[in-house]
């Protein structure tokens, strides 16, 4: 469904970059490309002043949410609760115009995840109000966006210092691109179902690098871990990238070896770069076929 527009982005972005007389800093250039398709895919917007108006607001929004809560003027969480206003403000007006288009039955070409937001009801047949939309957008555009510009920057990385994982990487795209498409249509979706082997890239760079370091549950019963309990209620913070650097689960667990995913496939618990269970990143898919679709263009076009 995302896939032509995914790929269309990446391109256009990767030949503008090349055109640039000057050195680029790569991961800001890697979050416009995200920001770009995550806004498409939330808000069907992928350029315009609206666009322009969302990413500026949102770097003062991301940075302020790693800085100590000071709300006071100067400091950057103050400024990034201002951010999260006027980003408010402009997804406001769109939840508005699509109320007031669909009071007049004015159809929409394609739906994106507002206009699913928006038609969501419970099994009592409650929907969400205006806030409620607004929130879970702006919460799922970081997750949306930054940690896949990161997941592809370390990617890159990772290729680069390592040419012969970068070699194999590429002729795999070569055969993909002869065999399942053609020059003048590019990658297919189909193609990327067979990037077997940049995948486990993928997969290794998530295991190294995991960009979701932890995350939070709640004790449902008394649990003992290691010799200490944890009362029922508690909360508990589960470190990700611990288990994905445990020599127990994977030898030589710092080294960036692709290879390693031809037989280990992890053991139950022990690769979790999107969480488990029922709070498993739903954007997961979408994170790598974005990495995918950018690494076989960057690899077969680009040094």
């Amino acid at each position: 469904m995302y896939h032509e527009y995914i790929k269309d982005a990446i391109v256009s972005s990767l030949d503008e970059l090349a055109k640039a007389d000057r050195p680029i800093e790569f991961l800001t250039e890697i979050r416009k490309i995200t920001f770009k398709i995550i806004m498409f895919i939330f808000l069907s917007c992928g350029t315009g002043p609206m666009m322009e108006t969302m990413e500026k607001e949102y770097a003062i929004l991301n940075h302020g949410l790693r800085a100590m809560a000071i709300n006071l003027p100067g400091f950057a969480f103050h400024k990034a609760l201002k951010a999260r206003k006027k980003m408010a403000m402009i997804i406001q007006d769109v939840v508005e115009g699509r109320r007031a288009r669909k009071a007049n039955n004015i159809s929409r070409e394609r739906t994106d995840l507002m206009d699913l937001l928006m038609e969501l009801e419970d099994e009592n047949g409650k929907t969400l109000d205006d806030e409620e939309i607004i929130d879970i957008i702006l919460m799922y555009l970081n997750a949306g966006y930054e940690s896949t510009a990161h997941a592809t920057l370390w990617a890159t990385l990772f290729l680069n210092e390592h040419p012969e994982y970068y070699q194999k990487a590429k002729a795999e795209q070569v055969e993909i691109l002869k065999r399942e498409s053609s020059p003048e249509e590019g990658l297919n979706f189909k193609g990327t179902k067979q990037m077997e082997y940049l995948s486990k890239v993928i997969d290794e760079t998530l295991r190294v690098v995991n960009v979701s370091l932890y995350g939070y549950r709640e004790a449902a019963t008394d649990v003992n871990i290691s010799g200490y309990t944890i009362p029922k209620g508690w909360k508990v913070m589960m470190w990700y990238r611990g288990v994905h650097l445990n020599s127990e689960y994977y030898p030589d667990p710092k080294e960036f070896n692709p290879s390693r995913w031809n037989e280990n496939k992890g053991k139950a618990g022990t690769f979790i770069p999107f969480g488990m269970g029922s709070r498993l990143c739903p954007g997961s898919d979408l994170t790598k076929l974005e990495i995918s679709i950018f690494l076989h263009y960057f690899l077969l076009h680009y040094e």
